[in-house]
């Protein structure tokens, strides 16, 4: 009887302390299994105020997206917002997948760079309905009323381009290559550049030898069209409009052969560390450089503008309109910079693009 008490005395203080622990227990917050990025994920910090932005990128696999990434979410946590971050690996449904669950996320806004330019239509669409409103970053999304487009000027590369080329060889035989025809923007580098160079071929001061656009965009590509134009002209050209950095680097190959290169002006675009290189070894004349971290900020701050219930109308860094093939969208369009021998330390290396040691080497 004795020990039949003292076991009913512990059964007894077992039962209070589950007790005290379930207690315990109920009163904290359930701790989340999900161990992914916070830059692609919620996070419930019990601020339901809180601003939550989606950001979808084509990609994560090239190292100028994560520049746009790591700038846009510095600066959108900075004025208080939470970025959800997804990267579609250059798939097209992976990004509509990816989209259409940011939108069941409680999102305020829509950042979308396309993976597809003319399908990303249905995704703004999507977001429209759900009363989400969509900026267009980088590349602009056709067909569809999306709120705002923000990118650098493209047209306004192609005029720097033309520019330069024709300021240096107001007279001779040139080379005009374009970028991918698949591309809206190739059609606007081009369109800028030839403003200056058609006119000066119009009055018979340049021969557009050869005129040709380049499949996808491929260094490959550029070399054997290149390689082709030399031989139809017998090596004659005195200066090349390539629209950027890798065709340039495929053309300078061919000029290399040829025993060519360093003696011809080239052109170029999107500042690559290989076109710096050649830039300061003398076969690629310039670059133009399009500071994507100045683009992220700037989108952030105006996604947050948004969200908060500003109307495009009343942005004040809108300055000009793209037309879509549906309407002419509000568009911020930053200005592109020209990089040569002569500024790459200014331009590029003090502005923390590149280290000296990565343009120069460590000698």
């Amino acid at each position: 009887m004795h020990n039949l008490k003292k076991v009913l005395a512990l059964l007894t203080v077992l039962v209070m302390l589950v007790g005290i622990m379930a207690g315990c227990s109920s009163s904290n917050q359930p701790v989340s299994s999900d161990d992914t990025s916070n830059t692609s994920n919620s996070s419930d910090d019990g601020n339901s105020d809180k601003i939550k932005i989606g950001f979808s990128l084509p990609t994560l696999r090239e190292e100028r997206y994560e520049r746009d990434r790591d700038a846009f979410t510095k600066k959108a946590e900075s004025l208080g917002a939470e970025v959800l971050v997804q990267a579609a690996n250059n798939d097209e449904n992976l990004q509509n997948n990816q989209v259409e669950n940011l939108l069941t996320q409680g999102i305020d806004i829509l950042v979308l760079d396309p993976q597809n330019a003319d399908s990303a239509a249905a995704l703004v669409d999507e977001a429209h309905k759900a009363g989400i409103k969509v900026i267009s970053y980088d590349r602009l999304i056709k067909n569809t009323d999306v709120d705002l487009y923000i990118s650098f000027d493209n047209e306004k590369v192609g005029e720097l381009q033309g520019k330069f080329l024709t300021d240096l060889v107001p007279k001779g035989v040139y080379y005009v290559f374009a970028g991918s025809p698949t591309d809206n923007n190739a059609t606007l580098f081009k369109q800028g550049a030839m403003k200056y160079i058609q006119p000066l071929a119009d009055k018979g001061d340049i021969t557009i030898a050869y005129d040709q656009a380049i499949k996808d965009w491929q260094p490959e590509e550029a070399m054997k069209l290149m390689e082709n134009a030399l031989t139809a002209n017998n090596n004659k050209v005195d200066a090349v409009l390539a629209p950027n950095d890798g065709t340039a680097g495929g053309i300078i190959q061919a000029l290399a052969a040829q025993g060519l290169a360093g003696k011809v002006p080239v052109t170029g675009q999107d500042a690559e560390l290989a076109a710096v290189k050649r830039i300061v070894e003398g076969t690629q004349s310039m670059t133009v450089f399009k500071d994507v971290r100045v683009l992220a900020e700037k989108a952030a701050e105006l996604a947050v503008q948004m969200a908060q219930g500003k109307e495009v109308s009343e942005l004040t860094d809108v300055n000009g309109k793209v037309d879509n093939g549906k309407i002419e969208v509000p568009s911020v369009l930053l200005t592109p910079v020209v990089i040569t021998k002569d500024n790459i330390d200014k331009e590029l290396i003090e502005s923390g693009w590149f280290t000296k040691e990565q343009v120069y080497g460590s000698n």
